[in-house]
């Protein structure tokens, strides 16, 4: 098991920066993956940003390409999402998630690939 807890969300005005930070613990020591998805009000969670645990390759939707960066801290088994140039349409609660299984094929954004879930932060970006 491996538990999850995302912090960094608020209130930020368009053009703002924010950096959120997803703190694991548990079953740690086999992650492969994680990632930040995010969900808008009357709409499905999407993909927004994931990296490989071991390697650090990271995954970016289109829509935070060279605004938003993903990063991690093996020792503090920490990641974090720096969001920069932030829109209101970035505007959504974000999920850290974490998959701690090998899986052949794996694209790192869907859903599915992913075991582990935070409760959720909350960003809301004013214009």
């Amino acid at each position: 098991q491996v538990q999850l807890v995302e912090s960094g969300g608020g209130l930020v005005q368009a053009e703002g920066s924010l950096r959120l930070s997803c703190a694991a613990s548990g079953r740690t020591y086999s992650t492969y993956a994680m990632g930040w998805f995010r969900q808008a009000p009357g709409k499905e969670r999407e993909f927004v940003a994931a990296i490989s645990w071991s390697v650090g390759s990271t995954y970016y939707a289109d829509s935070v390409k060279g605004r938003f960066t993903i990063s991690r801290d093996n020792a503090k088994n920490t990641m974090y999402l720096q969001m920069n140039s932030l829109k209101p349409e970035d505007t959504a609660v974000y999920y850290c998630a974490a998959d701690t299984r090998y899986r052949s094929g794996r694209t790192y954004t869907r859903l599915n690939e992913y075991a582990y879930w935070g409760q959720g932060t909350q960003v809301t970006v004013s214009s």
